[in-house]
């Protein structure tokens, strides 16, 4: 019997496991009852269970054969596991116990597939090497996988090659899509406060307007794209947010733009950051104010390496033939802080398809649900990617 077919035997009990998990959904580093499950399940295996890894993240440790801790032998497997701030609008049994949290974006299928990849490996053990099996809290911007890094992830668990999944709405069921190299944008917030001088707001002349000051410079960052990022590269810089004021008769003292920025690579990330130094800084010294900025880089772009990306196309063929996986799909603006595990392994990042039916939508919206009809083919996924990379 092939892994999928045997992961299929306990389809019922890894939907139980994300229906769970979906219900009682936690944000980033408060994954406390979300890591308990994953803990107790993986225990219930006879995996090796370490907790508190970048504060609530919980790694399994599966070895097996007479070469489980050689160099060459030892492979990462990561899921997310936390929800996002958002009220759900469906109905179903499983819906959010908890008002204002959900999981909008599929941690809870991730999660569980990798359960049930853990509870077919830790079962059948065809594979000589180690496996890492790293449930990561707090992807959805608050820094989970550089917790852990700063954790001694790699240090206390090597892996000489690491691999994870997404979940892809309007991708078809039982398709998946593998891209070689550059994925997902990274991604940079940042805010600009200016000071001017406060005063009357029928007499401008007296002060300097931070509102005027602001406006012009949020025109001119635009230039940034257009005249100072090569055309052949990507990049989006776009203004989110606009604070100033409390009165109808008062020039604030104050202003603050925020906003976001994406791009494919880091060079062109800094670029973008130092230009919207020197602009903010010369607009608002040219018109008798001060701009200080402040861009951080909290996710750095998702580049999938060539030789692994190939080697995760390659089992995606054997699960759901050649023709269910789009080769090379589009560039995702969206950022994944799995790419900072990225830039310390060699490994791959790919989406599964969630289904492109009636009723099927985006992320991060609160009608989305994971579907469960993906869940034995992610399982298989990491299972045959274990079993092939680590094979005896």
């Amino acid at each position: 019997m092939n892994a999928l077919s045997r992961i299929r035997e306990f389809h019922p009990e890894i939907t139980t496991w994300r229906h769970d998990i979906h219900a009682h959904p936690e944000t980033g580093f408060a994954e406390v009852r979300t890591a308990d499950l994953v803990a107790r399940q993986l225990a219930s295996f006879g995996i090796e269970v370490h907790r508190g890894i970048g504060r609530t993240g919980v790694v399994g440790v599966l070895r097996n054969g007479p070469h489980a801790d050689a160099p060459g032998r030892r492979i990462g497997l990561r899921a997310d596991m936390d929800a996002l701030p958002i009220l759900e609008a469906n109905t179903f049994a499983h819906r959010s116990q908890h008002e204002g949290r959900m999981h909008a974006c599929g941690h809870d299928g991730h999660t569980a597939m990798l359960l049930g990849a853990a509870k077919y490996l830790a079962q059948t053990r065809g594979f000589d090497g180690t496996v890492n099996f790293i449930f990561q809290p707090a992807e959805e911007g608050l820094g989970g996988a550089l917790a852990m890094l700063e954790d001694g992830l790699f240090e206390r668990f090597a892996c000489d090659a690491i691999f994870g999944m997404h979940n892809r709405p309007r991708l078809p069921l039982g398709k998946f899509a593998v891209r070689s190299g550059p994925m997902m944008a990274g991604g940079a917030f940042f805010d600009i406060d200016i000071t001017g001088l406060g005063c009357h707001g029928a007499r401008p002349e007296t002060g300097i307007d931070p509102v005027m000051v602001a406006v012009q410079i949020a025109s001119a960052l635009q230039t940034i794209v257009s005249r100072n990022v090569r055309p052949v590269d990507t990049a989006v810089l776009s203004i989110t947010q606009i604070h100033a004021g409390d009165a109808y008769n008062v020039i604030p003292q104050t202003a603050r733009l925020s906003g976001t920025a994406r791009a494919f690579s880091t060079p062109v990330m800094e670029l973008v950051g130092s230009n919207m130094q020197r602009i903010a800084a010369g607009v608002a010294q040219a018109m008798g104010a001060q701009a200080s900025v402040d861009f951080r880089v909290n996710f750095a772009p998702v580049i999938n390496d060539p030789e692994q990306a190939e080697f995760a196309a390659s089992v995606c063929n054997e699960l759901v033939g050649s023709d269910n996986v789009v080769r090379d799909p589009s560039l995702i603006m969206a950022s994944e802080d799995f790419s900072f595990m990225l830039e310390k392994v060699p490994g791959c990042y790919l989406n599964i398809g969630n289904g492109d039916g009636e009723g099927a939508c985006e992320v991060h919206n609160p009608a989305y649900d994971f579907n469960d009809a993906a869940l034995p083919l992610g399982s298989a996924f990491f299972a045959r990617a274990v079993e092939r990379k680590l094979a005896a």
